[in-house]
């Protein structure tokens, strides 16, 4: 797995296709990034199996 990675996800707000760039070499981690395309926060939490393969990426709108 490479340390960044492109993420094709939908807006949890809007429903609008969205990518994101993670970077995984940081591990499990959550922030707060806006919609490229309705501008609203969206909380991003990322989390990385043990053997670091595989990583799982949530979507919610912030007031979740």
């Amino acid at each position: 797995m490479q340390a960044l990675e492109e993420a094709n996800l939908a807006c949890p707000h809007c429903g609008e296709p969205i990518t994101l760039l993670l970077d995984l070499s940081g591990g499990a981690q959550s922030y707060t990034e806006d919609c490229q395309v309705c501008c609203q926060p969206i909380h991003v939490s990322v989390w990385i199996d043990e053997q670091g393969d595989d990583y799982h990426v949530d979507l919610r709108r912030e007031q979740d």
